[in-house]
């Protein structure tokens, strides 16, 4: 057994003493060490390895409130994650794609990092993965951005109409708000990222658009950040579809889950096949991201998990060659 004890400056003790000791237990579940803060001194209890975690974390943590960053028990799972693949915390961290009032979008994992980087650096990215992985929510940042940066003229958000049964054409009132229930995961994103009277502005002038999937056909789609949401619900004929609607000067994200298909018993999923089929075709990236990657409450990792883990059991060739390869991520 070993013991470290650290003295910390007031802004990081102020931070680590956050609401509930959250950020303390998620620290201490993290390292596997006992980890106890009394004023400014921040004790660290354990094996030889994990008091050198501890320590090298707390290090970086440090380094990170003194350039403003605040600290959350997702600030501390992206530390040890990056520091596990031998990645540098800060560069994950740092790449802020999105501001707006207190709002600040920045990758808070590794797959995440190597997600913004793959929408960045490629026409076409695929994020993978399961719920909670932030998926939607970085596509729509990303997209956000780029029309700020008038690198596109548009945002252009679309998905497959497959819910429970239900079918556009018996839900009540127009279009808009036909497909209001289908991407309302998007919308809430959008509503985040600017304020609501830009985003209304930009829906009448047709700046942001929002279809279903079966709009897109036949269709050129230039100079836009075309964003496909819940793909693993598109069939295979609908994902060749949709991606050869790309235009010129356009990047397009797709996102799915793969576990979460609802499509008729026997119909294969787009997303399934599309990773399969064009895995290396050039300027498209995949990112499959894992329960390691779930932002949102740690309970939701465990579910996940174990979702996850019956899966394997009960359906197993939903799993391609690739993914079992690389054990699911």
């Amino acid at each position: 057994m070993a013991r470290k004890q650290i003295e910390l400056s007031n802004d990081l003790a102020a931070e680590l003493a956050g609401p509930g000791d959250e950020v303390i237990r998620t620290l201490e579940d993290r390292l596997d060490c006992k980890v106890y803060l009394r004023g400014n001194l921040l004790t660290l209890d354990g094996g030889d390895d994990d008091v050198a975690m501890g320590e090298t974390v707390v290090r970086e943590i440090t380094d990170l409130v003194s350039q403003g960053h605040e600290v959350a028990p997702g600030t501390i799972e992206a530390i040890g994650g990056a520091l596990d693949r031998h990645e540098s915390p800060s560069s994950i961290l740092e790449d802020v794609v999105w501001r707006h009032r207190s709002l600040k979008v920045a990758p808070k994992t590794v797959n995440q990092k190597r997600y913004v980087d793959a929408i960045r650096n490629h026409t076409v990215a695929v994020g993978i993965g399961p719920a909670g992985t932030g998926k939607s929510f970085l596509a729509v940042a990303m997209a956000v951005a780029a029309l700020q940066r008038r690198e596109v003229s548009r945002i252009v958000l679309t998905r497959p109409a497959v819910e429970a049964g239900e079918r556009l054409g018996f839900l009540p009132g127009d279009l808009m708000a036909k497909v209001d229930p289908y991407l309302r995961p998007l919308f809430d994103a959008l509503y985040d990222m600017l304020d609501p009277e830009k985003v209304n502005q930009h829906l009448e002038r047709g700046v942001i658009e929002v279809a279903p999937l079966a709009f897109m056909r036949g269709r050129t789609l230039n100079d836009a950040f075309i964003i496909v949401d819940e793909a693993q619900n598109t069939t295979p004929e609908q994902m060749k579809m949709v991606l050869t609607r790309l235009g010129f000067g356009s990047k397009m994200v797709v996102t799915g889950d793969i576990t979460q298909v609802d499509l008729p018993k026997g119909q294969g999923s787009g997303l399934v096949a599309v990773s399969e089929i064009l895995a290396d075709v050039e300027g498209i990236e995949f990112v499959r991201f894992g329960g390691e990657d779930v932002v949102r409450h740690k309970l939701v990792q465990r579910i996940v998990a174990a979702y996850n883990a019956h899966a394997e059991k009960q359906a197993p060739e939903l799993r391609t060659a690739a993914e079992r390869r690389s054990g699911g991520r």
